[in-house]
């Protein structure tokens, strides 16, 4: 068998960046690259699998008992973040890591300090795998599809491993929100699903925040400056003040654990015309409809002030919490527990200050909890991952459908 290490350096060589301006499915054709050698790895293991049209791959592994227990998904994405390059990612491997700080490019002076992640102590003694401090690493998620993949193999290596159907989804386009568009669950067809999808090990999250974008157009009146006293409408300054408007204590660099954020994104433009965009989270679907209606009333002033449709706000739900969606089936949560501590990882049970493909799929119909992929510092150069939380991760996914098996 593969080690998830060797399998992980061979999918993060792939670059799989995916594009927030392409409207195609997937965003971009890259990602089909590391797709089909995905397909390709489950036919050499004699596993029936489909890749779509439009980036999904779904496999199925048969069941080898008589009986009659859930059938069990699990959920990766292809893709890469935007936010840096994950082109000819060039991974540093450090063995029996010291617990001091790493140098991960001299020649641009770029350190993983134990001072800003001090989390890095956690894996003394372990095998980390860091960036060059040029790219990010793409343990989000090819750590995930790595651990599912060997979860994969070792079944087939070993029948006496009794199991239940399992199912396998690898999506695209998932770190530009769009990972489940065309995801057809019943063409999956799992009673319950896991996302490998989060970060540290031992994380275990089923709630996570009810999301919306906000986009405010502002329209002002551009005169010669020289020329400009009672005529001037500065559309830049007005969208300064409208976000002015906003609670500053509602920022996210002021939030932690259930608190939720309005999240400037976006500004630009110019006197005669100013865009600025927004993201809106909260756990609770109350104080997320809260901060909705706060912008709305801060649009309303702004055009009580400088005059009608002087700003249009437009608000758009995007997700929404998956713990409603959650709890009916909350013995999917026990199971996880359970799988972490029989592999002897302690469960950290949180909620996701973010989303996640298992959201959505939760509100499909397909209940989706999301498990730890063992990952640190997603999307950025600071990225790295521990080899052993890659290992444990593997184990919990076939406790988890070894568990099920026995139900």
């Amino acid at each position: 068998m593969e080690k998830v290490i060797d399998k992980f350096l061979r999918y993060v060589a792939v670059e799989t960046t995916s594009d927030p301006e392409s409207e195609n499915c997937p965003s971009t054709a890259r990602q089909f690259d590391l797709l089909n050698m995905l397909l390709k790895e489950f036919k050499e293991l004699n596993i029936a699998a489909e890749l779509d049209k439009r980036g999904y791959l779904m496999a199925t592994v048969p069941s080898n008992t008589d009986k009659k227990c859930s059938t069990i998904g699990f959920i990766a994405h292809a893709d890469t973040s935007p936010d840096m390059s994950g082109k000819e990612i060039k991974p540093n491997i450090i063995p029996n890591y010291d617990g001091k700080d790493i140098i991960l490019n001299k020649e641009k002076g770029i350190v993983l300090s134990v001072k800003e992640f001090p989390e890095l102590m956690d894996y003394t003694g372990q095998t980390l795998i860091t960036t060059d401090g040029t790219t990010l690493l793409g343990a989000d998620d090819k750590a995930g599809i790595a651990e599912i993949m060997c979860a994969v193999e070792y079944m087939v290596a070993h029948p006496e491993f009794k199991h239940g159907e399992v199912k396998i989804g690898i999506t695209p386009d998932e770190e530009i929100g769009r990972g489940v568009d065309f995801f057809d669950v019943r063409k999956f067809g799992a009673d319950y699903a896991y996302t490998m999808d989060g970060g540290a090990i031992g994380e275990l999250e089923y709630e996570n925040f009810n999301a919306a974008s906000a986009k405010a157009v502002i329209k002002g009146c551009n005169i010669h400056p020289g020329y400009a006293k009672n005529r001037m409408k500065n559309a830049l300054l007005i969208g300064m003040e409208f976000n002015s408007l906003l609670p500053v204590e509602q920022r996210p660099e002021f939030t932690e654990n259930y608190e939720g954020f309005i999240h400037i994104t976006n500004m630009d433009g110019t006197v005669e015309e100013c865009e600025i965009k927004y993201i809106i989270r909260d756990h609770s679907f109350e104080k997320f409809g809260l901060k909705k209606e706060i912008m709305k009333h801060c649009a309303e002033f702004i055009n009580s002030k400088y005059g009608a449709s002087t700003i249009e706000l437009e608000i758009k739900d995007q997700y929404y919490n998956m713990k409603k969606e959650i709890i009916p089936h909350f013995g999917i949560i026990e199971t996880a527990v359970k799988a972490m501590e029989t592999a002897g990882v302690k469960p950290k049970i949180q909620p996701i200050r973010g989303g996640t493909d298992g959201a959505r799929l939760s509100f499909m119909g397909l209940p989706c909890p999301n498990i730890f992929a063992g990952g640190h510092n997603f999307h950025g150069k600071m990225e790295y991952v521990p080899v052993e939380s890659m290992e444990k991760a593997t184990e919990v996914i076939l406790n988890i459908i070894s568990l099920f098996a026995q139900k």
